[in-house]
């Protein structure tokens, strides 16, 4: 499967980067990082917010919710949409860091409108949960 986001349009990018010392599978990362379900904030942002169509129960093929729509060795690529944004997470882990990118897509005008200001909120958010993965203090499967 292709793991770089498949969006031929993208209205907003991002990516943190952390160095660490820690081995772990992409997969394992973004379990770190965001948990198998989703946490009641990510609940309120995700699917109250945005509208984003989440799996409501743990599963092999999901991650909070966000359905596993890409993998190789080094990255694993997360899907989620609504009725007006498409979003991709991207985790890769490679050479001593962990990444975590965010693609989207507006599939309709109110997504500008939504999104531009929770894009503040978001590039607080992101890199703190990054930070805490990669020093072991990150949400555990299952704790939610």
């Amino acid at each position: 499967m292709a793991v770089a986001s498949p969006l031929f349009t993208i209205h907003y990018t991002d990516r943190f980067v952390v160095g660490t010392d820690r081995r772990r599978t992409p997969e394992e990362w973004a379990r770190a990082i965001f948990g198998d379900v989703p946490n009641a904030g990510e609940v309120f942002i995700w699917r109250v917010i945005l509208g984003l169509r989440l799996s409501r129960s743990r599963s092999a093929g999901t991650v909070a919710g966000w359905r596993i729509a890409g993998r190789s060795p080094q990255a694993i690529r997360l899907e989620a949409a609504s009725s007006f944004m498409t979003a991709n997470l991207v985790v890769r882990a490679a050479d001593g860091e962990v990444s975590l990118s965010t693609y989207v897509r507006y599939d309709r005008a109110r997504a500008r409108l939504i999104w531009g200001p929770l894009s503040v909120v978001h590039k607080w958010l992101a890199p703190r949960a990054l930070v805490s993965a990669a020093s072991g203090r990150a949400v555990q499967s299952g704790s939610q």
